[in-house]
């Protein structure tokens, strides 16, 4: 796998997560309006039969922002990787 590979799947990680939040915020945000069901994060766009749990939101919201976090330090060490390789075709 090439550095390029790295940072796209790590871009790819961190967009993952993003919508992943959003999807916890949307659920937040109308856990208490009558009828609402829970946007099941692992299906975007898709609505499932739960009630909204605010526990396993907050769960979901942490699990979102330590993958993010992840993604960021990969695309970060692959952005360090290029700046080194550029180094070093200058010399």
């Amino acid at each position: 796998m090439n550095v390029s590979a790295v940072m796209n799947t790590a871009l790819s990680g961190m967009r993952a997560q993003t919508r992943r939040f959003a999807d916890v915020a949307t659920n937040v945000a109308n856990a208490t309006t009558p009828g609402y069901t829970r946007v099941d994060s692992t299906r975007p766009g898709s609505q499932t039969d739960q009630p909204v749990d605010l526990t396993a939101e907050m769960t979901d919201m942490i699990e979102a922002k330590q993958a993010y976090q992840a993604n960021a330090v990969m695309f970060e060490t692959g952005a360090d990787f290029w700046e080194l390789l550029r180094t070093i075709k200058r010399d």
